[in-house]
């Protein structure tokens, strides 16, 4: 067990007959400066042993990756990936939620492998504190869940983890994002928390035909159902809604794709991301060029929808998500077959 998965009340029980201040000195040194067990100099030589051997580390680290551009990406024992990505003065983490994926998006490398298992709170938070720590002296100041997995369908442990990164790591809701394929019990969910992180969608295509074959997802809750879910989000939280798109050469980089998102983004304020699809071995298709991928915003701002190109950062590191695990590890020990990895979880 991380001693990230306990709460204070449970890291004070595991602390019985310490000092009853024990438990909220630990959880500082976990939380506030970011410690490991072994690193707290103020506790007793003794509690930093037994804790040190009691609750270590879930995640250890394989590999680490660092590109020309800054960008960090970290391979971890249960075959999952963190990607830090620095700026000037401040820094964002993508943290995954599960490892391996079952939503099986045919354009995706983490999705072609199929799923492995859920993440526990403490291994979601334990991707934040050692990018806190690496990203130093820059601040961390955004969190979000868009790396390996579907967030929603891995809820409880990723909305634990989100309460912890506000409350414990002191990081605004407003800056935590969750992305999601449109998992829509999940969006209702998220609109009854309290905290008012942001919704990212990876939406793809904008029609049901062409979105069944790119995000199998959508057979189980289609476009109509997935924008109702979005607007009652919206109208629940105020919060700015998002729609990723990555741009596959002649596949929804064309002017009906254009004009069919706009007919999506703009009722609803969206902003699109666009994302040059980055090129996976389980995927025949190429990115959209880079002629392609300016028509495509022109076409969209002509059409009055809030769209920026995301900078394809981290390209020499393999840092699109599950790059870095397929080359390392080869793909996880599937737990779903072809039919099941198109399940998506019932609320």
């Amino acid at each position: 067990m991380s001693p990230y998965d306990l709460t204070l009340d449970e890291l004070g029980d595991r602390l019985a007959g310490e000092p009853p201040f024990r438990a909220r000195q630990v959880w500082h040194g976990l939380y506030g400066r970011g410690l490991r067990p072994e690193e707290m100099t103020d506790l007793p030589l003794r509690l930093r042993a037994r804790l040190a051997d009691e609750l270590p580390p879930s995640l250890r680290l394989v590999a680490e990756r660092r590109s020309r551009d800054g960008t960090v990406k970290w391979l971890w024992d249960a075959g999952v990936e963190t990607v830090l990505m620095p700026y000037p003065d401040r820094a964002t983490v993508c943290v995954s939620s599960q490892a391996g994926c079952a939503m099986a998006c045919t354009f995706c490398a983490t999705g072609q492998g199929g799923f492995s298992r859920h993440l526990t709170t403490g291994e979601i938070l334990e991707q934040v504190v050692h990018a806190r720590r690496q990203a130093s002296p820059r601040r961390l100041s955004n969190v979000v869940f868009m790396g390996m997995g579907e967030p929603l369908a891995n809820y409880d442990r990723v909305w634990a983890a989100v309460e912890r990164i506000n409350g414990a790591l002191g990081i605004s809701a407003r800056h935590l994002t969750i992305s999601t394929v449109g998992l829509v019990p999940g969006i209702r969910r998220l609109a009854r928390e309290a905290l008012p992180v942001n919704l990212a969608v990876s939406l793809h295509a904008a029609d049901d035909a062409k979105r069944n074959r790119l995000v199998p997802a959508n057979r189980r809750y289609p476009i109509a159902e997935l924008m109702e879910a979005c607007r009652q989000y919206l109208a629940a939280k105020g919060r700015r809604l998002s729609f990723e798109w990555a741009l596959i050469s002649g596949v929804n980089d064309g002017p009906v794709d254009a004009r069919d998102l706009a007919g999506l983004a703009r009722p609803l304020g969206a902003h699109v991301n666009l994302i040059p699809l980055n090129p996976t071995p389980g995927y025949p298709a190429k990115g959209s060029a880079p002629a392609g991928v300016r028509a495509f915003r022109d076409e969209l701002a002509r059409l009055g929808v809030n769209v920026t190109v995301r900078r394809n950062r981290g390209g020499d590191i393999e840092a699109a998500c599950g790059q870095l695990a397929a080359a390392r590890l080869g793909p996880p020990r599937r737990a779903a077959t072809a039919a099941t990895a198109r399940r998506v979880p019932d609320w």
